[in-house]
């Protein structure tokens, strides 16, 4: 699409239009209901998360007009994300229900897959090969602290978040300080996974159907949207504030020399 438009709104918009097609052709051959996932997963690399840490720390810096700008525009990325999924599936004709919770998964499944994922999203970005070893050594030993607020101590997905980010951020900082390297890229590289897009995508994917179903729509669809929604927002919260705390709080008390 770079080749058509230089406008960077339209890249995102196609890509996601393109999942949503491939996963409603799938969903077709009576595929399970993950095919939700199928569709919208690959969507989460092109979340811009940089984008979204940068803003934050503007914000926290007082730059209140660049954090804003900034945010907005990752903001807008997201919502077109989101709508280029659904436009593909209802260009099929296909209808994508809201997906309910998936079953807890093995430690080493969600670490490998967590790995995985990291050096994915380097590759994507053009991160050097010889840069790669550290996020993805960091983003499985987030994820495996993650899983064990979840799975072992009972905690929330926004509470899963803020531990990983925060020990995320806690290692990223000093090496991204001593090898002068973009913190918010080589921080979100590492915690990419952990984007919310499962509710994200399921409340883009309520809010279609209430507005099919109209005024004679169950309570039970409105629930799951707000449910899906606030969930969504505390991740992101709890993402944002995980890693860039310990970037101030570096900064404030062992400042670069």
């Amino acid at each position: 699409m770079s080749g058509f438009s230089h406008n960077p709104l339209i890249q995102p918009l196609c890509a996601a239009f393109i999942a949503g097609i491939v996963a409603a052709v799938a969903s077709r051959f009576q595929l399970p209901v993950a095919t939700a996932l199928v569709a919208f997963c690959p969507c989460m690399v092109l979340v811009p998360g940089p984008h979204i840490l940068n803003g934050a720390i503007d914000l926290a810096r007082t730059r209140i007009a660049l954090g804003i700008a900034r945010l907005a525009y990752a903001g807008v990325i997201v919502l077109l994300i989101c709508a280029g999924g659904l436009f593909g599936f209802m260009a099929v004709g296909a209808n994508l229900s809201i997906a309910g919770s998936s079953p807890p998964i093995p430690l080493a499944i969600d670490v490998i897959a967590a790995g995985c994922a990291v050096a994915s999203f380097g590759t994507f970005f053009s991160m050097p090969w010889r840069l790669l070893p550290f996020p993805i050594a960091v983003g499985m030993l987030a994820h495996a602290a993650r899983w064990a607020v979840i799975s072992v101590a009972g905690g929330s997905a926004p509470a899963g978040a803020l531990v990983a980010c925060t020990l995320v951020g806690i290692l990223t900082t000093p090496v991204a300080d001593r090898r002068h390297l973009p913190f918010a890229a080589l921080a979100f590289s590492a915690v990419v996974s952990l984007m919310p897009g499962f509710f994200l995508f399921n409340a883009a994917t309520g809010l279609v159907e209430l507005l099919s179903i109209g005024p004679s729509a169950p309570p039970a669809l409105l629930t799951g949207i707000v449910a899906s929604g606030t969930t969504a927002f505390l991740i992101v919260m709890a993402m944002t504030f995980g890693l860039i705390l310990p970037r101030m709080l570096y900064e404030r008390f062992l400042p670069s020399v």
